[in-house]
């Protein structure tokens, strides 16, 4: 992969980050589950779609930016939860909750932030934020994890609902993935838990992170849920029009398209290509959001067309955080901003309420 000074695009910032993080740490940050065909069917389904565009319409003035859930933002690109940030930068989830707030974006920390959700929330100021959770066997933690979360000024609760178990990732396997004790997480385990594992390895932290996730929850447990905290809930992981019909008769605030980045089930079926059977079933009853694949403007103008409200990048966010920390972050987004707002300049679309199916046809 060449090699860069200044990042123009992100595949300039990859390249960059690539550079700076540890093999075995960039792998688990870079990989997909099995043969990774999720991973790239993510990617090639952007390449089946092209923009329709229209010319001598005023575009003087346009604006990427938004609302989402009452929430002002800059541009309709949030950045996704991701675990371990300090894998990327010393300042993890410090610095990018800094760097998404000065980019006017939405922040979702991950349960599995290395550094507390409290801190997080510190670090981002007044910007939105939301807290992604995975369901856990302990009711208790699991509702203490919820209870810090409304405390701390989290203004949603993002729940991930495709990962009963975890999928297969090779890459971690024939790496023999080993945390540091500096990307151990924060949140899931009490300090004294945290003391013992840091000398038994990542395997240690692995065991007992799948052995706290609960497999068994189904609809009816999003009741106990929705009881413990006043917060909009959030389901991430839709991949049908069915799950999305049962999320909004369950009173979800919003959903998330989702496949996990391709880390999950090795599934050929990219997230995009499920997205309007998605948009179909919910019928406007509730915000969908896009996730999976999105490295330009370009995507996310695509995204946006087929019917979602905001789309989530993951890897990018951590690629700017290795490369430039809080202002890495920042830079990213903005770069998505910016390239966001010349695609709608050359469709003729001003405003991202204008972008609409008409923009869009399969190649």
């Amino acid at each position: 992969m060449r090699m860069v000074d200044q990042p123009l695009c992100l595949d300039d910032f990859e390249a960059l980050a690539r550079a700076k993080i540890r093999q075995d740490y960039w792998d688990y940050i870079a990989g997909g589950a099995g043969a990774e065909r999720a991973l790239a069917a993510n990617r090639a389904a952007f390449a089946r779609i092209a923009l329709r565009p229209r010319v001598l319409v005023d575009v003087s003035a346009c604006t990427a930016a938004t609302t989402l859930l009452g929430h002002e933002l800059a541009s309709p690109v949030v950045v996704a939860p991701t675990a371990y940030h300090r894998m990327s930068h010393p300042e993890g989830e410090l610095a990018t909750a800094r760097g998404a707030a000065d980019a006017g974006a939405l922040y979702i920390p991950s349960i599995f932030s290395n550094y507390p959700l409290e801190d997080v929330a510190a670090a981002g100021g007044a910007a939105p934020r939301w807290q992604q959770l995975y369901w856990l066997h302990d009711r208790e933690a699991f509702g203490a994890v919820v209870d810090r979360a409304t405390a701390a000024g989290y203004s949603a609760l993002v729940l991930t609902v495709d990962a009963p178990v975890i999928g297969l990732r090779l890459r971690d396997a024939r790496n023999a993935l080993t945390l540091d004790a500096d990307t151990l997480p924060a949140n899931l385990f009490a300090a004294q838990d945290l003391l013992t594992t840091r000398s038994e390895g990542s395997s240690a932290v692995a065991t007992q992170s799948l052995q706290a996730f609960d497999a068994s929850i189904t609809w009816d447990d999003l009741a106990w849920l929705r009881d413990r905290s006043p917060l909009p809930l959030v389901l991430k992981g839709i991949a049908t029009a069915e799950d999305a019909r049962l999320a909004v008769e369950h009173g979800v605030a919003a959903i998330v398209v989702s496949n996990h980045g391709g880390r999950q089930l090795d599934n050929p079926i990219g997230t995009l290509d499920i997205l309007p059977e998605v948009v179909e079933a919910v019928a406007g009853r509730c915000p969908v959001l896009f996730d999976g694949g999105v490295r330009t403007g370009h995507d996310v103008a695509v995204a946006l067309a087929l019917g979602a409200d905001a789309v989530l990048v993951g890897r990018p966010a951590l690629w700017g955080l290795a490369v430039g920390g809080a202002a890495g972050v920042t830079q990213v987004l903005r770069l998505l901003q910016t390239e966001l707002e010349r695609v709608m300049a050359l469709i003729g679309r001003p405003t991202v309420e204008s972008i609409d199916a008409s923009a869009v046809r399969r190649a």
